[in-house]
């Protein structure tokens, strides 16, 4: 089982790192990728020129590191991958990009679902929306709290 863990300033390319990781499969049955996009609105509405994240590198992966040992250990896939933006991304650019394969397709999608939940309210970023009226920091809201919840609640085969 492998994973890799990628914390990155660059634009993430998605159809290619899909297609280097799908090319780097022996057999598997599902492959399940997600992409996460900046927004161009609060969830206020109030509309934003750019997401900026901010990370101490080694400490933020680390944390990546442990959700995907986490998710490799907890469902039955045969490899990860996760890349995660830092620094400022503009609206409409990719954050994060995740795939997992696995035999079968469920355990390919609970493990990219669990990473996406684990990754939005636990890997070490500091969040950041600037808009043209000023800047705010953000945090992880109840329902994302809520989302990790249901993971630590659950036993998985």
């Amino acid at each position: 089982m492998t994973g890799a863990v990628e914390l990155t300033p660059d634009a993430i390319d998605p159809a290619a790192r899909l297609a280097a990781f799908t090319a780097a499969l022996s057999g598997e049955g599902a492959v399940v990728s997600f992409t996460g996009h900046a927004r161009a609105a609060a969830k206020d509405g109030a509309p934003l020129a750019s997401l900026v994240l901010e990370s101490y590198r080694g400490v933020t992966l680390a944390s990546m590191r442990a959700i995907a040992a986490d998710a490799r250990a907890r469902f039955r896939i045969t490899r990860s991958l996760v890349v995660h933006r830092a620094g400022r991304i503009l609206p409409g650019e990719a954050i994060v990009f995740v795939a997992t394969a696995a035999a079968h397709r469920r355990a390919a999608f609970e493990a990219a679902d669990y990473l996406m939940d684990r990754l939005k309210t636990e890997a070490v970023f500091w969040k950041r929306e600037e808009a043209p009226e000023g800047s705010r920091w953000i945090e992880p809201t109840d329902a994302d709290r809520s989302a990790v919840a249901r993971w630590e609640a659950a036993t998985w085969e």
